[in-house]
């Protein structure tokens, strides 16, 4: 939030607004971010002083296209100067990725459609799988519901047995639960208890 007034954004109670001319200021864009982060926009067609239709309509020909390309270039330039890349939602999955990036060069690859939030994390020098991340209900594993993101980490049998009895460890989800373990990433476990096991499993999967 703190960029978006300096970039031009106008705050009006706890809404952002931002407007832009543009193509020969025959058009307006009208962007606004509310308290949530949730950005919405419009083009104004300022020769009819109406909303423009056809940004979002099936309609081609090179007038709509140019107009769309315009649109999403100053869409794309609030996303370079007013946002910072966060692959996740919550702050110890950012933190713990950050770690992953850092040490291993590996960013989170999002290989399914259907699962957008799913990320996983691979050993280059082999292509096997480390770490997984994803989001789910908590009810997939404990009692009550919400949402939770987890990350899933290959280790010993012999840790994993360990581990399970202990608070923020679960049965594998969706992975084989002989050789895989579940982490909730909510901060019942500390970053440098995470990012060890994260070490372990990169080296058994390095091993291989």
């Amino acid at each position: 939030k703190t960029k978006l007034e300096p970039y031009g954004f106008k705050k009006d109670n706890k809404t952002y607004t931002y407007e832009k001319n543009f193509l020969n200021n025959n058009f307006k864009a009208v962007i606004s971010i509310d308290e949530k982060g949730t950005i919405s926009g419009k083009v104004i067609d300022l020769q009819v002083n109406d909303e423009f239709l056809g940004l979002r309509t099936d309609a081609i020909g090179d007038f709509v296209n140019s107009v769309r390309d315009s649109y999403k270039d100053i869409l794309n330039d609030i996303k370079k100067h007013c946002y910072k890349k966060e692959y996740f939602v919550y702050n110890q999955t950012n933190r713990i990725t950050k770690y992953i990036i850092k040490k291993y060069h590996n960013e989170p690859e999002f290989l399914w459609e259907k699962l957008p939030t799913c990320g996983v994390f691979r050993n280059e020098r082999n292509n096997k799988w480390y770490a997984i991340i994803m989001n789910i209900d908590i009810s997939k594993i404990d009692s009550g519901t919400g949402e939770v993101e987890i990350m899933n980490v290959k280790l010993e049998r012999e840790e994993i047995q360990k581990l399970i009895k202990k608070d923020g460890y679960y049965k594998a989800y969706h992975m084989g639960k002989a050789d895989w373990i579940t982490i909730i990433l909510n901060d019942t476990l500390d970053d440098k208890e995470i990012t060890n096991l994260i070490d372990k499993s990169y080296n058994i999967i390095n091993s291989k």
